[in-house]
């Protein structure tokens, strides 16, 4: 007899969770057009200006290990919600500031914080619990949410233009608070347990194969069966090599994309309605790779991410011939294809992750992970605009880029996925 299927909640969990990703990292993805206009009105240097961008990094990395164990103890729900709602006082609170110290203080600490308690690491602790055949899929959906918070930008900018950038920030600090924390307290749930059922809505019968099959190949039956504790996956040399990813890839070429961008087409002569609308494409396009990561459910993590990798370091040194507005293609072809390649490899670093670490204490190792997004995000974005203060141009910046993303390609290589946890391919 065949067992009718309910609708799986996990589908409510993950639209959750991808409002989670678009409200909360509006905040962070926004500050590329805050920052000129900021620098515009106080005179500040841009490097001086940068460190706000950077201690908010920091500061969210550093909470990030007791965020995802606060998401490990407690009822996501609520833990989600908090962050939310410290987040909105924050953005709302760089309304009223008028020195460095205070964005330091608001946006650097509050809104840090909140982003921190409400980010990565607990919702993507909820997802590992209810996905498992789709999991690159689920965390592509979510990342398609960071990629959607980066569209974002031409409406903050727009805002920015015609209210000025005070105006701005109370609108979207308003508007995270009241979308986000209702829609947690309501609707979000630990795991399928709590619902009566299984990851990715499988059988009973379904969930036990898919463990059987994976304790049946050698090599990764015992990897896949361990109970990793944090301390546990500090002995492998898998956690060192992912930790060095997310300080490559999150921490220095997400939050260079994120925070300077915007300068790169400012700088080569655009207008600032254009210079946003090239970004949010970026972003478009962001959230399009992270759904297309989902392929490596099928052919593997790292055979789709090193040539994703190999392909996004080509659209980056596509910047180099960026120099003014004579070339008005090369923006938008270097936006869509930057964009997409590099939404893919966060999808599948994100999957991987999960895969190799996944169990009741992923929160923590999953913000483990963050501090090191934090060590390269926070010097990053200072580095960038102090190098353009003494050079004049991103010429170095560029190419910081393409050698990440070449540094994160070898990273990939070695941490080598299919050999501890083979892909169960969805059915």
């Amino acid at each position: 007899m065949t067992t009718k299927r309910r609708f799986f909640y996990g589908w409510v969990i993950l639209a959750i969770g991808f409002v989670t990703m678009v409200g909360g990292y509006v905040c962070r993805t926004t500050f590329s057009v805050f920052y000129p206009a900021i620098v515009d009105e106080f005179g500040w240097t841009r490097g001086n200006t940068a460190l706000i961008f950077s201690i908010n990094v920091l500061v969210y990395g550093l909470c990030a290990p007791f965020a995802g164990a606060l998401a490990d103890r407690f009822q996501p729900r609520f833990v989600l919600a908090g962050g939310a709602v410290l987040m909105g006082v924050g953005m709302v609170s760089c309304s009223l500031a008028t020195a460095r110290w205070q964005f330091f203080l608001l946006y650097g600490i509050v809104a840090a914080v909140g982003l921190s308690v409400a980010g990565f690491a607990p919702v993507s602790t909820l997802l590992t619990n209810w996905f498992a055949r789709r999991r690159a899929l689920a965390f592509g959906i979510l990342g398609a949410g960071f990629g959607t918070s980066l569209i974002a930008s031409y409406a903050a900018q727009y805002v920015i233009t015609s209210f000025g950038w005070r105006t701005a920030y109370v609108a979207i600090g308003l508007s995270v608070a009241a979308l986000i924390a209702p829609l947690c307290v309501l609707f979000v749930r630990r795991s399928p347990a709590d619902k009566g059922m299984y990851p990715d809505g499988m059988t009973a019968e379904e969930a036990r194969a898919d463990h059987e099959t994976l304790s049946t190949r050698r090599g990764a039956g015992e990897w896949s069966s361990r109970e990793w504790t944090l301390r546990a996956a500090a002995h492998t040399r898998q956690f060192w090599l992912l930790f060095l990813s997310w300080l490559v890839l999150f921490g220095i070429v997400e939050q260079l994309a994120v925070s300077h961008q915007v300068y790169f087409y400012l700088d080569a002569g655009y207008e600032p309605m254009t210079a946003a609308t090239f970004y949010s494409i970026f972003g478009v396009c962001f959230a399009v790779g992270n759904v297309a990561g989902a392929l490596s459910d099928r052919v593997g993590r790292e055979r789709f991410f090193i040539p994703a990798c190999l392909a996004c370091a080509v659209f980056v040194s596509l910047y180099f011939f960026m120099r003014d507005t004579a070339t008005p293609w090369l923006p938008p072809v270097i936006a869509v294809g930057f964009g997409t390649t590099f939404g893919s490899l966060c999808c599948v670093l994100n999957a991987t992750l999960a895969d190799l670490f996944q169990g009741r204490n992923y929160g923590k190792i999953a913000g483990s992970m963050i501090v090191g997004f934090a060590a390269g995000g926070t010097l990053s974005p200072w580095l960038a605009g102090h190098l353009h203060d003494i050079t004049g141009d991103h010429i170095i910046t560029y190419a910081i880029l393409v050698a990440s993303l070449l540094a994160t390609a070898t990273l990939m290589r070695l941490v080598a996925p299919r050999r501890l946890h083979p892909i169960v391919r969805p059915r």
